[in-house]
């Protein structure tokens, strides 16, 4: 069966792929440990559980088992506007600023079907997560890449992109902290990406998924802290990592009203929404105690400098990242490019990590650790690498 031109030109998702590999391995009898896909271990806290279970039975609620995007629970947008003004002092109009995704990549992916057109260029950062580049695509869309280079900090150089480039953007990504680099991104750099999309006039898309998972003192910023940016931008976020929610697929898309409208149309026609009681426990989780998210920040501490001080040992120079539930490392000497070194340790540790390369022509020669396994597990892979990067 001849599939679609926009199919053909998107590679294979690339967890999807590690997935298979990692199956088709332990259906031989090889004990993989994977360290490739950046899914919490832990479960969803118990107040998030209980508020679940009480709306999806909750009797008085006659549409809780009806399409949730015909019966939306306005609540949840303004727990988020309520989030928004207490974290990041931001204000935020939940009937026309807020928008309910089916978790941050439905709106990643379908963002670029509201706003390119075929001959219009996304900016995307290179190495990143993949589905910028894809969702582009699919819209029959351009990508030009932003390389994210270790000497600038992992942050894009805006002033490089050529004239013809920039005339040509409809959107631009950026998502600090960053995944799969970890690396971070101050207003100053934020604010002079408001002013570059001002300038092009093109939307500025920030992800911020991994906002609530930093370290060390350190608290991510929204680039809707920058005066105008609701004028240009927007922000999308997500439930599943501060609250190990990613199978229940809820996040939101916040900022430039108008955008979100656009945004709307098109998932309208795509999806039909959020099951209301997940909405509910998401009400939950946005209003209630928040020591679940400091307590997965401890854990993730704790892992983090596990393997960052094992590979330290083994002969790297690491510094800790400040954020993400990653660690970005460069591939060692004596290996033709990650793809070569992930094979290598899974052929000599069974350990899967993430090639670089996978996430853009600029990952090539790193390669990424995800903490979000039991620590026995990550303990014992840390121990596999050891013996088999010393032999």
């Amino acid at each position: 069966m001849e599939r679609a031109e926009r199919l053909k030109k998107v590679p294979p998702y690339l967890f999807a792929e590690i997935g298979r590999r990692v199956r088709e391995l332990r259906s031989q009898g090889v004990d993989v440990i994977s360290l490739g896909i950046g899914d919490p271990d832990r479960p969803t806290p118990d107040p998030i559980l209980r508020e679940l279970l009480r709306a999806v039975q909750d009797p008085q609620d006659a549409a809780r088992h009806r399409y949730g995007g015909d019966n939306p629970v306005f609540a949840f947008n303004e727990a988020v506007a309520e989030w928004y003004q207490k974290r990041f002092g931001v204000e935020l109009d939940p009937a026309t600023e807020v928008l309910q995704l089916m978790g941050s990549k439905d709106g990643i992916a379908h963002l670029p079907l509201a706003f390119i057109n075929p001959g219009d260029v996304t900016l995307a950062p290179d190495p990143g997560y993949t589905v910028y580049r894809a969702g582009t695509l699919f819209a029959g869309g351009t990508v030009y890449s932003l390389p994210l280079l270790a000497e600038r900090g992992f942050l894009p150089d805006l002033e490089a992109i050529p004239q013809e480039v920039s005339r040509r953007a409809k959107l631009l990504w950026l998502n600090y902290p960053n995944n799969p680099t970890t690396a971070v991104a101050d207003l100053a750099f934020f604010r002079r990406a408001v002013e570059f999309a001002r300038q092009h006039g093109l939307l500025l898309c920030h992800d911020i998924a991994y906002g609530e998972i930093t370290f060390d003192g350190y608290r991510a910023p929204s680039i809707l802290q920058v005066e105008g940016a609701k004028e240009v931008a927007i922000e999308i976020g997500s439930l599943s990592k501060p609250y190990n929610m990613t199978g229940w697929r809820i996040g939101y898309a916040v900022g430039n009203a108008e955008a979100l409208a656009a945004l709307a149309a098109v998932k309208e026609n795509m999806d039909s929404g959020i099951l209301r009681a997940i909405q509910f426990a998401a009400v939950a989780a946005l209003r209630g105690p928040q020591e679940c998210v400091e307590q997965m920040k401890t854990l993730y501490r704790r892992r983090r400098d596990l393997v960052v001080e094992t590979l330290n040992r083994l002969g790297w120079r690491l510094e800790k990242p400040k954020g993400t539930f990653y660690v970005w490392a460069p591939v060692p000497e004596g290996y033709d490019g990650s793809i070569s070194f992930a094979s290598a340790l899974l052929e000599r540790a069974a350990v899967v990590v993430t090639p670089g390369v996978g996430y853009g022509e600029y990952g090539e020669g790193y390669f990424r650790i995800s903490l979000t396994l039991p620590d026995d597990l990550l303990q014992e892979a840390m121990a596999r690498l050891e013996r088999a990067l010393t032999l």
